[in-house]
């Protein structure tokens, strides 16, 4: 979302409760402290975030980690960055963007179906203003230990194509108006739909059965490109042709990550990102 944070703060914090009322009561246990501690998150942690989130008048910069297990594991998480865009340290940055995911265990889609989550992802789609967003399978792991997830995980993931591995930090200050990629829930807004000629376009460009157009309020899209999500395991050699359609699509628009990893390590990425493009 390429907006400062004081513009959007109302309406992520009206995703985060839409989110929290859809998961179990106490799901989400644990919240990072400004001290770097992780605390229980009861109505006083609560409260101390909609205080911080809505009513902090000061700062250049907003963190949200909301987490089901207090070491980071679990699969319903919240994570929020978000950015003073016009700050002096800031105000010249155009990759700089915030950002917002939610995550849900595998079992709450199994459960719920692909119905529920996508209804859902429409919900709390529906309150932000974004550049891009989506909905994927995904690793999720443990703050703190994103790198070395990285890079034990992105050798196994060139089999399945359809699986996410985010770190939402470097993202939010590298993407700006751009996409990550093709997924089973793809959100395009502003200005990044237009660039892709609409959504008139975009429906002569994949016209796929599997493919469905939900237009949103804003000059936004919800494409859908399946009933459910897919890994896209390369082993059974799936059909899955509107992934690479669309990733095609995307491909002059994806972003470059832009953090002080080592040379290889961002040539290894760059080629992940880009894993349905070939």
């Amino acid at each position: 979302m390429r907006h400062p944070h004081r513009e959007i703060a109302p309406a992520v914090w009206r995703a985060m409760q839409a989110y929290r009322r859809a998961i179990p009561p106490r799901a989400l246990g644990w919240y990072g402290s400004p001290d770097g501690d992780t605390l229980p998150l009861d109505d006083k942690g609560w409260e101390h975030l909609r205080e911080k989130m809505l009513e902090r008048p000061w700062g250049d910069a907003w963190t949200v980690d909301l987490e089901e297990g207090g070491d980071g594991v679990g699969g319903y998480n919240i994570e929020y960055r978000g950015w003073r865009l016009d700050a002096p340290a800031f105000a010249r940055d155009e990759n700089l963007s915030c950002g917002v995911t939610f995550s849900f265990p595998t079992e709450y889609l199994l459960e719920r179906g692909p119905v529920h989550l996508r209804a859902l992802a429409l919900e709390l789609g529906r309150e932000l203003p974004f550049s891009f967003g989506y909905a994927s399978l995904a690793f999720v792991s443990v703050r703190g230990n994103w790198h070395s997830a990285r890079r034990e995980l992105l050798v196994p993931l060139s089999r399945y194509l359809g699986l996410d591995l985010y770190y939402l930090d470097d993202t939010s200050m590298s993407i700006g108006t751009q996409a990550r990629g093709a997924y089973w829930l793809t959100f395009l807004g502003q200005p990044l739909l237009g660039q892709l000629g609409g959504i008139d376009a975009l429906r002569g460009s994949l016209s796929f059965p599997e493919v469905s157009f939900e237009p949103m309020e804003g000059e936004r899209l919800l494409l859908t490109l399946g009933e459910w999500p897919d890994a896209i395991d390369t082993e059974r050699k799936v059909d899955l042709a509107q992934y690479r359609a669309l990733a095609l699509l995307l491909e002059p628009h994806l972003y470059e990550e832009r953090s002080g990893w080592i040379s290889q390590d961002k040539d290894n990425l760059r080629h992940w990102l880009r894993r349905l493009c070939k």
